[in-house]
């Protein structure tokens, strides 16, 4: 029974292919790299933030040795031990250390966004395609070509415009998603920085008596 769903899932596929075109080949590895870039960011992003940023700096500034799951407490964490260290100009080793923070919420967001923006046109190439057929089947009155003449031109004309909408629409509602999560981080990180400035310009000055 396995053996025989492995099979018809293959010939599912095969028909996948036959149906698309040349397109198709393309239109796959746009959906596994999509898929992958989703999921990358994702993954970063996942973790929820519970408490608010102020109520996250305190609790990590009474026990910093507390673990951090979550990007922004991953940053406090290290906003913190630089806070402590002393070091001049803190607002620029704050932004040198939050930039990896910052890149690594960016990454993989040029190739969905390219992508989101290509499997449309691939469907659209497909239906060009399929319809140049088409109209070659008409115009040579043959019934049978190398795709399956006029029903096959029409199949595959439609069918690869479906199969780049599949991939374009899911991934575009997903990467909204996640670039509205982003810029909330985003945001969040920016207040880490200004609450951890504000906190060391307010630190008493030790002044000694002569």
């Amino acid at each position: 029974m396995l053996e025989m769903g492995t099979a018809e899932y293959l010939l599912i596929i095969r028909e996948m292919f036959v149906a698309g075109g040349m397109v198709m080949p393309p239109l796959v590895l746009c959906t596994l790299l999509l898929w992958y870039g989703l999921g990358y960011r994702f993954w970063v992003m996942k973790a929820p933030k519970r408490i608010g940023v102020r109520d996250l700096l305190k609790y990590y500034q009474q026990d910093a040795d507390k673990p951090a799951r979550h990007i922004v407490a991953k940053a406090i964490k290290q906003g913190i031990r630089l806070q402590r260290k002393g070091v001049k100009n803190l607002r620029r080793h704050l932004d040198a250390a939050f930039y990896e923070y910052e890149r690594e919420l960016a990454k993989f967001s040029v190739l969905v966004r390219i992508i989101i923006l290509i499997a449309p046109l691939l469907g659209l190439l497909g239906t060009v395609i399929g319809m140049i057929e088409t109209f070659d089947s008409l115009a040579t009155m043959t019934l049978h070509s190398q795709s399956g003449g006029i029903a096959g031109g029409i199949s595959q004309a439609l069918f690869t415009t479906q199969m780049g909408l599949t991939v374009a629409i899911p991934g575009l509602l997903a990467h909204s998603i996640l670039n509205r999560k982003q810029q909330q981080i985003g945001l969040d990180l920016s207040q880490v920085k200004d609450l951890l400035c504000h906190q060391t310009y307010r630190l008493p000055v030790v002044r000694s008596d002569s």
